[in-house]
């Protein structure tokens, strides 16, 4: 037995005791929900949340339409495409 077949065999030796290579990917459970009102989603920054000015966010959804009172709002990806799809063509906006 030669050099090369030695080492494929350890390797495959050891790929066999290591046990299978699929990973099971575990379901995300956030922690922050969204401050839209009429949004039930996660807004961590993991799976896409984002954080705008209230001031920002209140002229899409309104300051009823937001459940937090603080200075930075937190949406989730969803309703971030929503904001930037509504501020899509206002100059002010982007620069």
């Amino acid at each position: 037995m030669g050099f090369k077949s030695r080492a494929k065999k350890k390797q495959k030796e050891a790929s066999d005791a290591k046990g299978p290579s699929v990973k099971i990917k575990e379901e995300y459970s956030g922690e922050v929900r969204c401050d839209v009102a009429d949004c039930g989603n996660w807004a961590d920054k993991k799976i896409g949340g984002r954080k705008l000015a209230f001031d920002r966010a209140a002229d899409i959804w309104g300051e009823d339409g937001l459940l937090g009172s603080s200075r930075r709002v937190t949406v989730c990806k969803s309703c971030y495409k929503e904001w930037k799809k509504a501020k899509k063509d206002d100059p002010n906006e982007w620069g």
